[in-house]
């Protein structure tokens, strides 16, 4: 796992949509999968940028979602689907007839689950997801002590993060729904290359024991641990409870330029 800390948010998103441009500039047609919340924003507004300038091409770019709420319509203002639409599909100009994501309307959820990890398969893998992180170590909707080796599934949400996602619906709790569906932590660990993006000093604690913490469900981000190409990227306030912190800095500043992350 690298580990990369950066003065700030808008930083740490230009370092990971400069890392999405050179894979869609060596291959056109990506699948990139894509996290919502506020996080990852500054990502997609610095990819957004490079499309804008021309140096680099979408047009054949796909994206995949990682997760939903169940029940929500898909023309909800915030279902994951319009949410994506706003701030992805639209801004880098891909139609959406490149997305792919879960139905979580669907009559059997269970089985959109399954068919929702058939088609990434079919897809040919994610090349680059992008995941944030909750407060207590979630990635996707994947809850403490969810399965190492799960996959796409519906999900119960814990009350804080129900909380913590009010903010989306007018700081109405009760409109937030209780379930989801999310790609599983064995999905998520299939992509080629999973890149964590956390800012704010309410992430340090899960960005410790995602790091350096031991590989425990009861943290389930700190499964990134078992991937061969997992990069995390933090501000120095997410940073700031990392032991390695110093080491961290040091391995990154001593990268050659053409390695990337």
């Amino acid at each position: 796992m690298e580990v990369v800390i950066v003065p700030d948010a808008k930083t740490g998103g230009a370092l990971i949509a400069g890392a999405m441009a050179d894979l869609l500039r060596r291959t056109p047609d990506a699948l990139l999968g894509v996290a919502t919340g506020s996080t990852p924003l500054p990502v997609y507004e610095a990819l957004a940028a490079q499309v804008r300038s021309g140096s680099v091409d979408t047009s054949r770019a796909r994206i995949a979602q990682l997760d939903e709420y169940v029940g929500l319509p898909s023309d909800h203002p915030e279902s994951y689907r319009s949410v994506l639409r706003r701030e992805v599909l639209e801004p880098l100009g891909i139609g959406v007839d490149a997305f792919m994501g879960p139905d979580g309307t669907a009559e059997d959820v269970q089985a959109a689950c399954e068919a929702y990890d058939r088609a990434l398969a079919e897809a040919g893998g994610v090349d680059l997801q992008l995941l944030g992180i909750g407060t207590d170590g979630h990635i996707g909707f994947n809850e403490q002590c969810s399965s190492l080796v799960s996959r796409t599934r519906i999900k119960t949400l814990t009350e804080q993060t129900r909380v913590d996602n009010a903010r989306f619906f007018g700081g109405a709790v009760d409109q937030v729904p209780h379930h989801v569906i999310t790609q599983g932590i064995g999905t998520i660990l299939e992509a080629r290359h999973l890149v964590l993006l956390a800012t704010g000093e309410g992430k340090a604690d899960a960005i410790a024991a995602t790091v350096e913490g031991p590989v425990a469900a009861v943290c389930p981000a700190s499964a990134l641990q078992m991937h061969p190409h997992a990069t995390v990227v933090v501000d120095e306030a997410a940073a700031s409870k990392l032991k390695l912190a110093d080491y961290f800095r040091h391995t990154y500043a001593s990268k050659p330029d053409w390695q990337g992350i």
